[in-house]
């Protein structure tokens, strides 16, 4: 089980990629200590995961637990009184912001610094690989049902003969959205996550393998449907664009806060069902603010085409600056060689 985010691992599957693969799983107790065992299990890309296993005999206690008569800890959260005669259990309080049975605070924080490091060890090296083709490589992230096959496919649709593309999708199970984008001409691959609720730079390192680069252009990853686990873990991309639309409720952003402080862009959807639906645009866009103040913002319809002309161009300036960085870069090689 991942603690960072509380999904399963180990069920990945990449487009074209199912090898059966023996190795040893490693179980961690709460109170650190280990043990070891082989076992088989369909495996896609090698990428493996510490799977969490807490027993009464092994776990630490917690904080604010007690014993059930039958052995094992009851876990309480923190109780935080918003007005008299209410509260809200919050088990996001503590340095790990975050709740597992049967692991402290400090565990759970050493657990998550040890997945994220070497994910984003994962992730320097796609960012790199990107850059020295100048891609452009868009974290499409959001909540199921918010649009972003249906914006991809219009996007691809509005920029195939002008751009190199490319489309890594994420999803638990199918290939359904992939095929959509290979219905409009554009090379897609398909990463299945199984029990799991995002994808990570360890994944889409090996897509990148499999997937011809569109150099000088621009590769969408469209993330698994959720707007709580794909903010903490960088893909290598240059920017995560998080969409929320109209029929989602204006207050998202500051219900799943993390998502919209990691985004550079917010793309509000489905702007013509705005007659239909209670959603205060101007009240979204200050509840995202408030979280983040840098972040951009603009609003469309992928079903219309409304607002289109503005993504659009965002997504040309973003591929120029990158363009430009790149050619920097070549720039400085160049002249140290001249130099040498």
């Amino acid at each position: 089980m991942c603690t960072t985010c509380g999904c399963a691992s180990g069920e990945t599957r990449i487009e074209g990629e199912e090898l059966a693969s023996a190795h040893t799983h490693e179980h961690i107790h709460a109170d650190g200590t280990r043990h070891s065992h082989p076992h088989d299990h369909l495996h896609a890309h090698g990428h493996g995961s510490d799977h969490e296993h807490h027993h009464p005999d092994h776990g630490a206690m917690p904080a604010h637990g007690h014993p059930h008569a039958e052995g094992g800890w009851h876990d309480h959260a923190d109780t935080t009184h918003t007005r008299p005669g209410a509260a809200t259990l919050h088990y996001g309080a503590g340095p790990a912001r975050a709740h597992a049975p049967g692991l402290s605070q400090a565990r759970m924080v050493q657990i998550e610094q040890d997945i994220l490091a070497k994910n984003a060890a994962y992730a320097a090296a796609n960012r790199s690989r990107l850059a020295a083709a100048a891609v452009l490589a868009l974290n499409l992230v959001s909540s199921p049902g918010s649009g972003k096959t249906t914006l991809l496919v219009r996007t691809l649709e509005a920029l195939k003969a002008e751009l190199p593309l490319a489309v890594i999708e994420g999803d638990q199970e199918t290939a359904f959205d992939a095929e959509r984008i290979r219905a409009t001409g554009v090379p897609a691959l398909q990463i299945n996550t199984g029990k799991g609720c995002h994808l990570d730079a360890h994944m889409v390192g090996h897509a990148l393998d499999k997937l011809p680069l569109p150099e000088g252009g621009v590769l969408f990853i469209e993330n698994v449907g959720n707007l709580v686990c794909p903010a903490a873990f960088d893909l290598g991309e240059a920017a995560k664009v998080a969409i929320l639309s109209v029929t989602e409720g204006a207050d998202k952003p500051l219900k799943y806060p993390d998502m919209f402080h990691a985004a550079q862009l917010m793309l509000i959807n489905k702007v013509d069902l705005l007659p239909y639906v209670q959603f205060d645009v101007e009240a979204a866009i200050a509840y995202a603010r408030r979280v983040n103040p840098e972040l951009e913002v603009l609003t469309l319809s992928a079903s219309t085409g409304e607002g289109f002309a503005a993504w659009l161009a965002w997504l040309r300036q973003r591929l120029a600056d990158v363009k430009a960085t790149r050619i920097r870069q070549l720039e400085a090689e160049l002249a140290k060689l001249k130099g040498a």
